[in-house]
């Protein structure tokens, strides 16, 4: 078990790498020692508004003598960062996806074991508090529906979309089913990118269960939903503003006159309101403290990876 201040740092000062860094900067067990960037800009960027040191090599922030780190950097260089923070005895904070290919992905997994590390994979909608809930209200899901919706981003666009945004939901899907696929139907168009910008897949499991998901960055409005059916309950999750209704049948027959809907109850949820990266982070920091494994390992990760994979490939032997 950890009890000193755990020193941190963060590789990579883009989007995600900067609000990373903030949190680190902002929990009071936790020294922010460094970032890592090629940029000079976000360098410059990173010492003037967060007051942290900046490298433009990773090896210089490893020689400052970190206990852990974020890696934010461009998913195909997941694999080039994270090896050698794993060599040098770093636990790992590694943004979704865990890699590029599955090959990378299970050489960062059989790393972190050979050296005893702690990693986490940031699928950041397990911290949401709407989805924390949805584990404790739904035990055997029937069907599935998510729909993860974007206007045309400036990040992220060097991989699919199933692997930018729909693995988010393929990890949820995955958890909730704790069911092996059975069947798959995919689709999916590339539109500004080279690869698929828009994609769509009706996944059958072994339970039964069947997961119909759709993501799309070129959408002109934003929309991240999930309903869930089991054979009493319906539920329906917003996971921007963190909504959570509950839709449960009544006990008794089903009357012959009247409106059959007042057979329905409709509860809202109480959900954390928590910040779902600050979560993240804290739980993180919390599992390399105390030597627990982590919510999203890197095994999890590997699943949703190696399932993604498979998507991609029948959309794309469709060509």
């Amino acid at each position: 078990m950890v009890k000193k201040k755990l020193r941190a740092g963060v590789i990579g000062f883009g989007y995600l790498g900067y609000h990373h860094a903030r949190i680190y900067n902002e929990l009071q067990d936790v020294d922010l020692v460094g970032i890592v960037d090629i940029s000079e800009e976000r360098r410059i960027k990173a010492e003037s508004e967060l007051k942290i040191p900046a490298y433009s090599k990773l090896s210089e922030l490893i020689e400052k003598g970190i206990d852990i780190a974020s890696v934010a950097t461009p998913t195909t260089t997941h694999s080039e960062v994270s090896l050698p923070l794993l060599d040098a005895g770093i636990h790992l904070l590694v943004e979704k996806p865990i890699a590029d290919t599955i090959s990378n992905a299970r050489k960062i997994v059989e790393k972190a074991k050979e050296r005893n590390c702690t990693l986490q994979v940031g699928h950041i909608e397990r911290f949401n508090g709407a989805v924390r809930q949805l584990f404790n209200l739904i035990e055997n899901p029937r069907f599935i529906e998510c729909h993860r919706l974007s206007p045309f981003p400036n990040r992220g666009t060097d991989v699919s979309v199933v692997l930018d945004l729909m693995i988010h939901d393929i990890d949820i899907v995955l958890k909730l089913t704790g069911s092996e696929v059975v069947q798959m139907d995919a689709v999916g168009v590339p539109v500004f990118s080279e690869s698929e910008d828009i994609a769509n897949v009706r996944l059958r499991f072994a339970s039964g269960c069947v997961a119909n998901i759709t993501a799309s960055r070129v959408s002109m409005d934003r929309l991240r939903k999930i309903r869930i059916f089991s054979n009493r309950e319906y539920v329906s999750t917003d996971y921007t503003s963190q909504n959570l209704l509950l839709y449960t049948k009544k006990q008794g027959p089903i009357p012959n006159n009247g409106n059959v809907m007042d057979m329905i109850d409709i509860t809202p949820i109480n959900v954390s309101s928590e910040e779902p990266l600050r979560a993240e982070i804290t739980s993180f920091v919390n599992c390399v403290r105390n030597g627990t494994s982590p919510e999203v390992t890197g095994e999890d990760a590997l699943k949703a990876l190696e399932l993604c994979w498979k998507i991609i490939e029948q959309i794309r032997a469709q060509k």
